[in-house]
């Protein structure tokens, strides 16, 4: 299965990834209309971790593990993942109980800008035909979208 990976050596910091993963999942049509929506209305799925001042940042995101803990903790069976490896969820099942927030290792899954439901990366599989923004927008190329 083809999964998201990071160079942290290339992450520049600049967050661009997040706003590309905002809006990919947002259902907006142009990118200038999530002004004054990002981090209420919308929120992105990746984020960028790392000093500020300092040199090493990273875009945190879904790794898709094989041993899913957050699957296995799911209370309400929102959590699954399909035959090819993805761990997806299934906002209609996820009662809000944020387990999987919470075991999460990475700290990849995170409340959903309502607070009902999680959310998490999926790889833009219900909204991107393609490879996933982040990675296509990401100007130093320090996201990249392969099988490994």
């Amino acid at each position: 299965m083809k999964r998201i990976y990071v160079n942290e050596k290339w992450c520049l910091g600049c967050h661009l990834c997040e706003y590309e993963c905002a809006f990919a999942n947002s259902g907006l049509d142009k990118m200038f209309k999530l002004k004054g929506r990002m981090g209420e209305l919308v929120t992105p799925r990746i984020k960028v971790e790392g000093e500020d001042k300092g040199e090493i940042h990273f875009a945190v995101n879904c790794r898709h593990c094989t041993g899913s803990i957050c699957v296995q903790s799911c209370i309400a069976g929102a959590l699954s993942k399909t035959d090819d490896g993805m761990v997806v969820i299934d906002k209609n099942k996820c009662v809000g109980c944020f387990t999987c927030v919470l075991v999460c290792p990475f700290g990849a899954i995170m409340p959903s800008p309502d607070g009902k439901a999680a959310q998490k990366c999926m790889l833009c599989t219900d909204n991107v035909k393609g490879e996933p923004n982040c990675v296509k927008y990401c100007p130093n190329n320090a996201i990249v979208y392969e099988e490994r």
